[in-house]
């Protein structure tokens, strides 16, 4: 985990795989894996790779007799996922418009990367349609912001400091948080889908570290304050987010998941 003087200074897709990987991402993959039941020998792809934490568990899963790709539309992010020692098809693209062929897939999988989808519905199909008939799809999206109260508390403290348009993008991880939603959208492409909640958390080794990785993040708070404004919300976030500090001052909440599975029938 790199601090706050690492963060300042590295590349973004860096800052992800140093510190939003085991502070967030990196249990989640063995999690989806499992719920889209990827077995030895399957040809699976993970949507939205990013540097590869769910990639890398489904290699895992699906052996050398397997064929798993990663398939991200940010190059520096794949660039980051590529110096990793597994042998993985890594590919730049978007969820709406799949390089694949029909019917290719046993699995397709996706975690934490919907919720920035410009169409989901549309991502929805292409995943459908690379899927080979049987096959299993498993999407995870993080559960409502207010399931994940330290990230709650920092959206507020960021309304009160920086305006509530500020605050709503630290809320934009969590704006597909609603689970009768997320299957609606799953089944108008899916016969059918289930959604379950699993519980998780995050740790990060500081409040600091926290904020300042938050504040390097392109997809929150990356280009939306400068630095002053950085340095009052860290010095506000210590007092704001010490409920959720530990002794040794590293902080941990909750931060459940909503994960939809589904089966292609046809």
């Amino acid at each position: 985990m790199p601090n706050t003087a690492d963060t300042r200074t590295a590349d973004p897709a860096v800052i992800y795989d140093r510190a939003f990987v085991p502070a967030l991402f990196a249990r989640w993959g063995p999690v989806v894996a499992e719920a889209a039941g990827i077995r030895p020998g399957d040809r699976v792809l993970d949507v939205a790779c990013g540097t590869g934490a769910l990639t890398l568990a489904a290699a895992e899963r699906a052996g050398p007799e397997g064929a798993v790709s990663g398939l991200d539309p940010n190059p520096e992010m794949l660039a980051v996922a590529r110096a990793k020692p597994v042998a993985v098809d890594w590919r730049e693209g978007r969820a709406e418009a799949l390089p694949f062929g029909d019917a290719t897939f046993d699995a397709v999988v996706s975690q934490f990367g919907m919720m920035f989808f410009d169409d989901a519905v549309g991502a929805f199909a292409e995943m459908h349609r690379v899927l080979a008939p049987g096959g299993r799809l498993a999407v995870a999206v993080f559960d409502a912001v207010d399931t994940a109260p330290g990230y709650d508390s920092l959206a507020r403290l960021l309304d009160r400091q920086c305006g509530r348009e500020i605050g709503d993008a630290m809320r934009a991880p969590f704006a597909m948080g609603d689970a009768a939603q997320l299957r609606t959208l799953a089944e108008t492409v899916f016969a059918s889908a289930t959604v379950s909640r699993h519980d998780g958390h995050v740790h990060f080794p500081s409040v600091a570290d926290l904020v300042e990785t938050e504040h390097s993040c392109i997809w929150t708070l990356g280009g939306l304050i400068g630095d002053d404004e950085a340095a009052r919300l860290r010095e506000a976030a210590e007092h704001e987010l010490r409920p959720f500090v530990r002794p040794d001052g590293s902080i941990t909440f909750t931060m459940p998941a909503l994960i939809v599975t589904a089966t292609k029938t046809a």
